[in-house]
């Protein structure tokens, strides 16, 4: 039987049937608000899902083979007409979107099979995300609740909303598939993946984080991971309404970048390390001159005087890599008010901290780390991994004269990401270096019917040190902020 008889016998035996919302594993729970907002998404997924194929009990399958069948039969003849011209600068992408949908046309046509409105509709968007987007992920790239997608292999796909996972019902047509797109993107950036080079970090061209990994390394086929970019850079007023961190905490932050603080932001992976970089560099002055260093261009810096440098990989012949400990040595000599280091992950620590301990006061920087104390232990062990030989103690006492503060966040179970301590560094009591908590997050409150966490951060009541800092500069700050009486001026 032909596809045209198969989808039109479908047709006639179609009864009204409403679609079944997908699947989801919600890792957390979350608040009625929240809440209402995933049964919104659910629906909006079911009911696209539903378009997609109209199901309808035991001709559905029937319908979706032949309709997966035409959308990849017209993807392979898309790539067979236009060839090289899908990968042509020199063509833009208005111009590439009307030559493959002019090609999309004639090659639907020449398939003669009778589609309805919403099937043709819904056939080309598709077509059109595998050969110019990212294939079934692309809804999720376009949706903004959506903050991260993890593709497992090429038939099952989750992804994060409003701090939960969630398994969808997407799914590449095969391993091929997905790992056309994951080369797409490399290849976009000027990065490769192949046997010889098997792993890969990228982004795409809004910023968003991309980690793709294909076989031998990865057993069950191409795994890729999107940390999405957020369109928007979260400003401190919209961090003290998520609850991230408190007005009080904000304005001890905004007081530390303005009198050069040296600050560490820790946390673990996808707390937001990066998101609050960018609110404590909104706190710079405009007149400063600030260069960032990062791997992947994250930052979102509003100011005007800013040089944004990043690291490269090496080529082919394994040549041509500078690194970021590279960046963060050339940078000294650009006269920089404020070095800002996306993360410090290896022999580069050593030479941030000598470039805050030499004049470059005021220099931010992130670290993984699960608390304030194993921050400092960890930036300890990425000084020892420059290779140089320096006794324990040495490293101790230059991180201790290098940092001032150190900012943590951590990603609690109900999801959110709240910053849980903001801690001073004291100095050094014999081999220890000391470290005193302005803030810490109060866990005693409990959780309310929802699971989401009821406390806050609060002061410690135990004024740091460096307040006496803030009254030399005539930086003024509220007595309400250490939960004390008595104005700092």
């Amino acid at each position: 039987m032909s596809l045209s008889s198969r989808l039109q016998q479908v047709r006639q035996s179609e009864q009204p049937a409403g679609g079944a919302a997908p699947t989801e594993a919600l890792i957390s729970p979350a608040a009625p608000a929240t809440l209402s907002r995933i049964q919104e998404t659910k629906a909006a997924d079911a009911a696209d899902a539903a378009l997609a194929v109209e199901e309808v009990g035991p001709s559905a399958g029937l319908a979706s083979e032949a309709l997966r069948g035409l959308r990849e039969r017209a993807s392979q003849a898309l790539y067979e007409r236009l060839g090289a011209r899908l990968s042509d600068s020199s063509m833009d992408e208005a111009e590439l979107h009307r030559h493959v949908r002019a090609e999309l046309k004639e090659v639907v046509e020449a398939e003669q099979v009778p589609l309805s409105a919403a099937e043709r509709k819904r056939l080309t968007r598709e077509i059109i995300d595998d050969v110019l987007g990212h294939g079934p992920i692309q809804r999720f790239l376009d949706d903004p609740d959506v903050t991260e997608i993890m593709v497992n292999s090429h038939d099952s796909i989750y992804v994060e909303r409003f701090g939960t996972l969630q398994e969808t019902d997407a799914r590449f047509s095969s391993d091929q598939a997905l790992r056309r797109v994951i080369e797409r993107i490399v290849s976009r950036v000027g990065r490769r993946i192949d046997e010889s080079s098997p792993l890969v970090d990228a982004r795409l061209a809004d910023g968003s984080r991309v980690n793709a990994i294909i076989p031998p390394l990865a057993v069950n086929g191409p795994s890729l991971t999107i940390r999405k970019f957020s369109r928007e850079a979260l400003t401190v007023a919209r961090l003290i309404e998520l609850g991230t961190l408190s007005p009080e905490m904000a304005e001890l932050l905004q007081a530390c970048v303005l009198a050069r603080m040296n600050i560490i932001v820790s946390g673990g992976t996808g707390t937001g390390k990066t998101t609050m970089l960018n609110v404590l560099s909104s706190f710079i002055p405009e007149s400063d001159r600030i260069v960032t260093i990062e791997d992947a261009v994250e930052l979102q810096l509003q100011q005007r005087h800013v040089v944004r440098l990043e690291s490269r990989p090496a080529n082919i012949e394994g040549r041509g890599e500078v690194s970021i400990r590279e960046l963060v040595r050339n940078s000294l000599r650009m006269r920089p008010d404020r070095i800002v280091v996306g993360e410090v992950r290896g022999g580069e620590s050593m030479d941030m901290l000598q470039a805050m301990n030499t004049g470059h006061d005021g220099s931010i920087s992130t670290v993984h780390a699960n608390s304030p104390r194993d921050a400092v232990a960890r930036l300890e062990t990425l000084v020892l991994m420059a290779g140089l030989d320096l006794p324990l103690r040495a490293v101790r006492e230059q991180l201790a004269s290098a940092v001032n503060l150190i900012v943590h966040i951590t990603r609690l179970r109900d999801g959110t990401r709240r910053v849980t301590h903001i801690t001073e560094v004291q100095g050094m009591e014999g081999d220890v270096v000391t470290l005193q908590d302005a803030f810490v997050f109060d866990y005693a409150a409990g959780i309310d019917a929802y699971g989401r966490f009821l406390g806050n951060a609060v002061p410690t009541g135990i004024r740091p040190r460096f307040t006496d800092r803030f009254a030399e500069l005539g930086i003024p700050i509220s007595p309400a902020v250490f939960g004390s009486v008595g104005s700092i001026r």
